[in-house]
């Protein structure tokens, strides 16, 4: 049976810390808007707080969990055990963009690693946290993480990376405001 917890337990955070992937979902306020749910990894995962986290946010294809949580704030992040014993952890909560240059990214950045082509911070307040069974999750074993998207970043630079945003995530799938890109 799922539990529902007051806040991140040492247990909870000892446990996500052992995570190598997480989902985070959202969705615009729109009914007709495209709900989004991506797959994180690369360590750039933080709990902030009983009742806050955080992940660092990387140039990819698209922005559309910043323009979701800039518009509306919701999210929720899902953990699976891939290994170990069955479980599934839910992170309900309301998250807010920080981006470089302002006095919260100052503060944050230095808990999350050096990753090249880091253009935010998500930060959420959390206001459910549940577990679930995980009964039905297959098990895989981790390998390693892949090194792609931190070789893509290195080979284009800083001034190409801040283009890349400027024309690939300005805006959502829906063309709502994502990155304000300099």
């Amino acid at each position: 049976m799922g539990k529902v917890f007051d806040e991140i337990t040492p247990e909870l955070r000892a446990w996500i810390g052992g995570q190598h992937v997480f989902f985070v979902a959202s969705a615009p306020s729109a009914r007709d808007g495209h709900i989004n749910c991506s797959p994180k990894g690369l360590d750039a995962f933080r709990i902030l707080g009983p009742r806050s986290v955080g992940y660092l946010d990387l140039t990819g294809s698209g922005a559309e969990t910043i323009a979701h949580v800039r518009e509306n704030g919701r999210l929720v992040f899902l953990f699976c055990s891939f290994s170990g014993p069955p479980k599934i952890l839910r992170l309900h909560g309301t998250g807010e963009v920080v981006l470089p240059g302002s006095a919260e990214w100052e503060e944050l950045r230095p808990l999350f690693p050096e990753i090249p082509g880091a253009r935010a911070i998500l930060r959420a307040r959390i206001t459910r946290i549940s577990d679930s069974c995980g009964f039905g999750v297959p098990e895989y074993e981790f390998k390693e993480d892949r090194p792609t998207l931190i070789r893509w970043a290195e080979k284009k630079g800083e001034e190409s990376l801040a283009e890349y945003r400027r024309q690939a995530n300005a805006k959502s799938i829906d063309g709502r405001p994502a990155i304000d890109a300099k």
